[in-house]
This record gives structure tokens, C-alpha cells and sequence, in this order.
């Protein structure tokens, strides 16, 4: 979701306290929350973590890409309306 792991991320910023997620968009976050429960859905199916993995990476990518678009079309609506 971050590009990297929480170690890396600590090891990166370590005058910063807390954690990857404390510092988020709430768009990340939003994302993460849905990602984690179809996780918690696809573990319950047997999925193994590998299949897992790919489907949480391209459900992430599509979720973030909407996000942001969405975010975006907002502030263009909130500019021509200034």
C-alpha cells in the first residue's frame, strides 16, 4: 500500500513518531480499511497469501486511482466555484 514495509518506513523517518499510518492521506486510509477486510474475506476463503497478495495490489492500485480522481474532481469544483 506504501511502498514499503512499517521497519522501512521507521527506519526512514525516525524523527518522526508513530507510525506510516499515522501519517497518511485519508485516502490511504480509506483504501487500507477496504483492503483489509477483503484480506479478512479471502483468508477466510483459503485463498493462499500469494493469490492474496496480487489481488489486494491491484485492488489497491484501482481503489487509490478512483480516490484521487474523485479528490481531484472535488478540488476543480471547489476552485470554479471561488
Amino acid at each position: 500500500m506504501f511502498g514499503m514495509t512499517a521497519k522501512e518506513w521507521r527506519d526512514a523517518n525516525p524523527d518522526k513518531e508513530g507510525n506510516i499510518r499515522d501519517y497518511a492521506t485519508i485516502n490511504e486510509l480509506i483504501c487500507l480499511a477496504n483492503l483489509e477486510s477483503l484480506n479478512a474475506v479471502m483468508i477466510d476463503e483459503k485463498i493462499p497469501q500469494h493469490d492474496r497478495l496480487l489481488k489486494l495490489n491491484q485492488t489497491a492500485i484501482r481503489q487509490m486511482t478512483i480516490l484521487e480522481e474523485v479528490h481531484s474532481r472535488q478540488l476543480l469544483k471547489e476552485d470554479s466555484q471561488s
